[in-house]
């Protein structure tokens, strides 16, 4: 028999995940699918927070299909396609910790996931598995996604990044992704409180696009891959990108006294965290005003104490 139950409307902030996990697990003890719980918790979770962090208003989430194959679907006023999973396999701590993950933890709670776009925004869906797979399922996407304004053409250019180190480049990743996602619930959640915390997280937002395309991303996959533990990396990005890319270190910094003063529930970078990043970034910075580029080596020897 098709399931009819009308749908949730959900408000901003935590509290808006916080209700659609808790209707969609009720909603599977009502129907009698209580093997379904575990996954279908952990998917709706992501969804809805990943609309709340990328997507606008309204936000819904409903479960549709039959007591014999429930699909969670979630709601947003947005057209743009989510990030997609990634292929490779998760271990244990990786599928417990989602942040950042876009639709890869959907994919590995779930049978069969897509996403339908519509003139109205888009509606995210997945039909939950008894258990999570290390394994993603495959997905589908329909419809046609917002057009992408073109970029005015603008002059490119060549940084070279030399001799990073791949674990240190994996944590920033990771770091970068948790406080992305903590300064914006908080910006959500609490922004009469803590206007700063929206500020922050509207300049993230304004950044994410050329840090996702701009640092070499998919070069360190490769060298991942590969087993090594460094690597160069060869980016060409429009001049002012590389630019603009300096502001983020200003914004680790603020981050950093939010996590100090226990706004957040990360914790503020470590010594060798902040001279890695500012390494890195810098990079852009120096090479954009004409300077040659210094690998990490040469930088960690210059700023090692002097031997007696």
């Amino acid at each position: 028999m098709p399931l009819s139950r009308p749908a949730l409307s959900l408000g901003p902030g935590p509290r808006g995940v916080q209700d659609a996990r808790r209707w969609v697990v009720d909603t599977c003890h009502d129907i009698g699918r209580d093997d379904l719980v575990e996954c279908a918790e952990l998917g709706v979770s992501e969804l809805v927070t990943n609309a709340l962090l990328h997507a606008s208003g309204p936000i819904s989430v409903r479960v549709r299909g039959t007591r014999e194959h429930p699909r969670v679907e979630v709601h947003d006023g947005s057209r743009e396609v989510p990030e997609l999973p990634v292929t490779e396999p998760l271990d244990e701590d990786d599928l417990l910790l989602t942040f950042g993950r876009g639709l890869g933890i959907v994919a590995r709670c779930s049978d069969a996931w897509g996403v339908d776009i519509e003139e109205d925004g888009k509606t995210v869906w997945f039909a939950p598995a008894a258990r999570p797979a290390r394994e993603p399922a495959p997905g589908v996407v329909t419809g046609e996604p917002a057009p992408v304004p073109a970029s005015p053409g603008v002059e490119e250019m060549r940084i070279d990044i030399l001799g990073v180190p791949l674990r240190s480049f994996v944590e920033f990743q990771r770091h970068y992704r948790e406080l992305r996602r903590e300064v914006r619930l908080l910006a959500l959640a609490h922004e009469s409180d803590y206007p700063l915390a929206k500020d922050l997280s509207d300049l993230f937002g304004s950044l994410e696009r050329d840090l996702r395309d701009g640092i070499g991303a998919d070069q360190i996959e490769q060298a991942l891959a590969s087993g090594a533990d460094r690597a160069d990396l060869r980016v060409a990005m429009p001049r002012p990108t590389a630019a603009t890319i300096g502001r983020f270190i200003e914004l680790l910094d603020l981050a950093d006294a939010f996590c100090r003063e226990e706004r957040l529930l990360s914790l503020a970078r470590t010594a060798d965290q902040q001279q890695f990043q500012r390494w890195f970034l810098s990079e852009f910075v120096r090479q954009e005003r004409g300077e040659g580029p210094i690998a990490w080596q040469d930088a960690a020897v210059t700023r090692a104490p002097s031997m007696p």
